[in-house]
């Protein structure tokens, strides 16, 4: 027997460590992770947070009450393997876990991810990986559409502001405001800048579920024409303006924009530009050209980069299929190609930011209802969105573009922002549109 031990001793295989589950190839395995759980919290930028293996093994700061736990290996090499798009989904499957405050642990990771590094180049190319710029044509933007906006207009419902249903940035001219307050000045401040009067067409792209349309003709007496690819949505807006008795006012029309014809004295565009894709731009600045009337005014509120980077694969593939969020100049580009004239850039960053805070609240509030109809990884999904989209606009990884445009030869224009801010915005919350 001790013949038999010490062979096995002299082997490799200590009896005493094979008992408990050891072998050079499992220590060795472990070392190479710890190794790599190292790099991986360096690459994204040395966060005050805790990165913690299955077996107990960190990296980062043990003592942090935030901390990121990865629950086996295999969610370990598809994390190096794929950071932006495996982190959504691992965190949706259960597989990797968040432990604190969900938006504070996001804000820490964006916010040291960013810093310039000896190696920056190579930590880019590594969080970049899997990103694709989007176009679509007719049938694939109709079918990106219905895959997050005919969720089913219950579940916008629960978490969206309970006036217009604006599922785009709101105005908080009062930091106080509530979300439905913010929501009705963002209508307001939009209408200002088109500077509507009584009787004038309106032809809006991507209406959503109908709030600014019915708000233009409900207070600005203008007959407007309103074009979605969302099923659920126009429904809703139909629906609305029948029951408000304005249906005669406002068209709500199931058709993609490339299919908008007629003239108008205002072109209007609230949040549909990120799922129109960089190839499509022309394609849309040539629908705003030959609707705009010589005289009129439009104006396109959407979401922007300060420069041209793809969008997030994770957002891209699980939330918004077939969107890109433009860099200022690509945006500034597609007026470029008719060509019109920029009249006005406002960025609205921040008040993204805290229209997202409210959302996720909301959102947090009816989690248990979303999960009833949709599962738990939804809700995981939705809650990493919501949260890390805000925390993306308060560090200026994106913007919030509202340009207002005309042609080159029209002089009916404002030469100041007086009719903006002379009256202050006080909307009411029971107010109907």
């Amino acid at each position: 027997m001790a013949n038999n031990t010490e062979h096995r001793v002299a082997a490799g295989r200590n009896p005493l460590t094979a008992a408990r589950g050891y072998s050079p190839s499992r220590a060795a395995a472990s070392r190479a992770e710890r190794w790599l759980l190292e790099r991986m919290y360096r690459a994204i930028g040395a966060p005050p947070l805790c990165l913690r293996l299955w077996d107990g093994t960190t990296a980062g700061v043990p003592q942090s009450d935030m901390r990121i736990e990865l629950r086996d290996r295999g969610a370990l090499y598809r994390l190096l393997w794929h950071p932006n798009l495996a982190f959504g989904d691992l965190y949706s499957s259960g597989r990797l876990e968040i432990h604190g405050e969900l938006t504070r642990v996001l804000d820490s990771l964006i916010d040291h991810a960013g810093q310039p590094s000896g190696k920056g180049a190579a930590r880019r190319r590594w969080l970049s990986r899997g990103r694709s710029l989007a176009g679509a044509d007719p049938a694939a933007a109709r079918g990106n559409i219905h895959y997050h906006y005919d969720l089913g207009n219950a579940f916008y419902r629960l978490w969206l502001d309970g006036v217009a249903m604006q599922y785009t940035c709101a105005y908080f001219e009062n930091p106080a405001f509530t979300l439905e307050q913010a929501q009705l000045a963002k209508l307001e401040h939009v209408c200002r800048k088109l500077r509507l009067e009584p009787g004038q067409t309106v032809i809006e792209a991507g209406c959503g579920w109908g709030g600014l349309a019915r708000y233009m003709a409900r207070h600005y007496g203008v007959r407007v024409r309103a074009f979605n690819i969302s099923r659920e949505q126009i429904s809703h807006a139909r629906e609305q303006a029948r029951q408000q008795g304005i249906d005669d006012q406002v068209e709500f029309i199931e058709d993609d924009y490339r299919n908008i014809s007629g003239t108008c004295d205002r072109f209007v565009s609230i949040g549909m530009l990120e799922h129109v894709g960089k190839s499509n731009y022309e394609a849309l600045a040539g629908v705003i050209g030959r609707c705009l009337q010589d005289e009129g005014i439009g104006l396109v509120h959407t979401i922007g980069r300060n420069r041209p980077a793809p969008l997030d694969p994770w957002i891209e593939k699980r939330i918004f299929p077939g969107a890109y969020v433009p860099g200022i100049t690509e945006l500034m580009g597609m007026f470029e190609s008719i060509p019109f004239s920029v009249l006005d850039v406002e960025n609205l960053r921040l008040h993204y930011a805290q229209t997202l805070e409210h959302w996720l609240g909301r959102f947090r509030e009816h989690r248990e209802q979303v999960v009833a109809w949709y599962g738990e990884p939804f809700a995981r999904a939705w809650e990493l969105y919501l949260a890390g989209s805000e925390a993306t606009f308060r560090h200026g990884g994106l913007q919030l573009f509202q340009v207002v445009f005309a042609w080159p030869g029209c002089n009916r224009v404002q030469r100041n922002r007086r009719h903006l801010y002379s009256d202050p915005v006080v909307p009411r919350e029971d107010a109907t549109i």
